[in-house]
């Protein structure tokens, strides 16, 4: 390790390897201190083989470089992917708090819709009557929009009811153990 350390960048730098470089390059193996084998004979080595083996290091440097680089950049990816899911869930703990916090005259039940409007006076509240149902006596009052209590007391837009129930359904399908995964697939080439 200490010896590539060494290298220069204006050695590393060359396309091609010289015999000096590629000694520096290359590990050898040390000498036997021993002296059981003949030094001549054990280290003789062709420049060409030096030359190759340190080509060969580079090579796998430069790959393990670029292979570590496509992994991390993957994993930056999905960095970046789960910050977005928690800013969205963020989000939507936010807006669920504000539903409940809204004015009510009655016990909410998970599974029904209700509607948000906004008073004059800058009150929001919920109503079980649509904005179809108040047969415009509803003056004075601003309609938000309609939203379903769901049974994890998180509210969903009327707009999106159909996606959150196909999501329930492959859940439960998941659970039960269905095919919920191949559906999902399914459901992604759809869209």
């Amino acid at each position: 390790m200490k010896r590539s350390l060494e290298l220069t960048v204006e050695e590393m730098a060359e396309d091609r390897l010289t015999y000096q470089v590629a000694v520096k390059k290359a590990q050898l193996v040390e000498r036997n201190p021993a002296g059981l084998l003949n030094p001549l004979r054990v280290s003789a080595h062709d420049e060409l083989d030096i030359i190759s083996l340190a080509s060969q290091i580079q090579t796998a440097d430069a790959n393990l470089k670029h292979n570590a680089s496509g992994k991390l950049a993957v994993i930056l990816d999905q960095i970046k992917m789960l910050q977005a899911q928690a800013k969205q869930i963020l989000e939507e703990t936010d807006h669920n708090r504000q539903l409940h916090s809204a004015a009510c005259n009655f016990t909410k039940k998970p599974g029904t819709i209700y509607h948000l409007y906004e008073r004059s006076t800058g009150q929001t509240y919920f109503s079980m009557l649509s904005p179809e149902e108040w047969n415009g006596s509803n003056s004075g009052q601003k309609f938000l929009g309609s939203y379903r209590l769901e049974f994890d007391s998180s509210w969903t837009p009327v707009d999106k009811i159909r996606e959150k129930d196909d999501t329930i359904r492959w859940a439960e399908r998941c659970l039960s153990g269905g095919n919920g995964f191949l559906a999902l697939e399914n459901k992604m080439e759809e869209n």
